[in-house]
Order: C-alpha cells, then structure tokens, then sequence
C-alpha cells in the first residue's frame, strides 16, 4: 500500500492500544480507503497502519496520527532545530533571567517563535537588551540545559543507519557546539554572540542565521550528500523553522507553535522525539537506546 498512517503514543504513558488501532482504521475506511493490517512497531507505543487513499483528519485523544508515504521512510539526512526542539530551553530567556529581564525577553521570544514579529530584528533586540552581561554566565547558562526525551536515541539510531546529523538553530555557538557534542551531531551552526572578553557587547556577528539559513543549509547538505531533499527528515517548533520543514520529505512540526502547526502535515503533539523514528518506520528493537546527558 501507499501510505502508512503512524499512531504514536508519549512513550513515558504508552496509552497506545488495540481500540486506537481500530477506531484509525474504522476513520481510514469511512474516508473511503483500503485499510491493511496493523504492524505494531512498538508495544503501546507506536503501530503503522497501511492505507490506500486519502486519510482525511484523523484525530484520538492523546495519539499523534501521522500520515507518511510507504517508499522512502528512512531518511538519510536529519536537520534539527535546537531550542524547544532538542532542548526544552529557549537560552536567550535564561540569559536574560540573570538581569531580570526574563518576562520581557521571553515575550519577544515567543512572538517571534510564532511568526508574528520578523525573527532577525526580534533576536538584535533581545541581544541588545543583554548588552554588559558577563561572558561567565553563559557556562551558568549552559547548566540549565534540560534536553528533550528522546533526543540522544533519535540521533544514535540514525547515525547507526547512515544518516548525517545536523543541529541548525537561529541560537547561538556558545550552546549548539555544546548540544551537538553531548548528543553527537555530526556538525551545529548558529548565530555567534559578540563579546569583548569580559562581557557580552550586546550584538551578533552577521549574517544572522534565520529561516532562510535554515533552508539553505538543508539545501547545501543534501548536495554535499549527494542525496535529495526528499531523503531528508527536518524538525523544529518556530515560525523560523517553516522553510526548511515544508522543503524536506519529510518535515515534522515536534511540540510546535500554532502558526507552525496550522502549516505543516506532520504534527507530533504528544509523542518525545523517538517519535521521528517510528515515523521513518524503525522499530523499538531497532533503536540504538541512549540515555540524555
């Protein structure tokens, strides 16, 4: 069959059971498709249901259901966003919680995040606000790092697989050299925070690294790999992530903004970050198991 509808479950619940399976199914039929047989790819967790036709909006309480076509799952190259993505922090705001400035930050963050405020101008003001910040507290910083489920096994799978790894995000050096290193990318890039030594001088090297980079360093690897585009697998949550997921084969919108969501076919809401493998059709035996840092 064509297409494969992928019901996953937040692993850390495993609420995925025999009546999700045939209620998707009962859906897949009502929209008039040819539904095959449930092939249960983990245990309560994730089951690929293969259909002929078109899925329509399937939705269950607390299952992400994703529909990816049957040829191709496994990608050969991964483009990650970092922040909200493969940690949980967005790190401007915790720069900006040592000046108190947090609440104010955290507010140009997430307009930005959400498209509604152009993310170039929105990252030189949340820079500029952090002007005279001692350098030191980008290790204090660095401590507060809480990496999202799933993301160190996600990544050991594919290397294991063939895949090239890369960790893009509009954030900055400081901290992507650090994730890529402890969760073994195989190259970062991001914006670089300008400092005289002592203290941050409250600006960016250019050019900045937004949504146009993103796209851009997709499109570079995919040469340098000598592999498609459709062969690669992208994931972020921010309105500056939307090029590079609407261009990739398979794009995933992980825990994402509304704007980002509205806009891109693969949504995973409930599942951790594992939840990319399942969708590239690995099953649980498959995974090279890691622990996050």
């Amino acid at each position: 069959m064509k297409n494969v509808l992928v019901l996953i479950s937040n692993p850390a619940k495993s609420r995925l059971d025999e009546t999700h399976v045939r209620q998707a199914a009962e859906a897949l039929k009502t929209n008039g498709c040819a539904v095959g047989a449930p092939d249960w790819l983990a245990p309560g967790i994730a089951c690929d249901l293969p259909f002929d036709g078109s899925a329509g909006e399937i939705s269950l309480p607390e299952i992400d259901a994703v529909v990816v076509p049957a040829l191709l799952r496994r990608k050969k190259l991964l483009v990650a966003d970092m922040e909200s993505t493969l940690i949980e922090n967005e790190m401007l705001d915790e720069l900006a919680d040592f000046l108190g400035l947090r609440e104010k930050i955290a507010g140009i963050t997430a307009r930005a995040m959400n498209g509604e405020i152009d993310f170039a101008g929105a990252l030189r003001e949340r820079v500029g606000l952090l002007k005279g910040l001692p350098v030191a507290r980008l290790d204090e910083a660095a401590r507060r790092i809480r990496y999202m489920p799933g993301g160190a096994t996600l990544v050991a799978t594919m290397k294991a697989h063939g895949a090239f790894c890369a960790l893009v995000s509009g954030g900055f050096t400081y901290f992507t050299a650090m994730v890529c290193a402890a969760l073994g990318f195989d190259l970062d890039a991001a914006n670089v925070l300008r400092h005289d030594g002592q203290k941050l001088t409250g600006d960016v090297e250019p050019p900045i690294l937004g949504k146009e980079a993103k796209l851009a360093t997709l499109d570079r690897l995919c040469v340098e790999r000598r592999i498609a585009v459709g062969e690669a697998l992208t994931v972020g949550d921010g309105a500056n992530d939307l090029p590079m997921l609407q261009a990739a084969g398979l794009g995933v919108a992980f825990h994402a903004k509304p704007v980002v969501a509205a806009q891109v076919a693969a949504r995973i809401t409930h599942g951790d970050l594992t939840a990319l493998l399942y969708l590239q059709g690995y099953r649980r035996s498959e995974f090279v198991e890691r622990s996050n840092p």
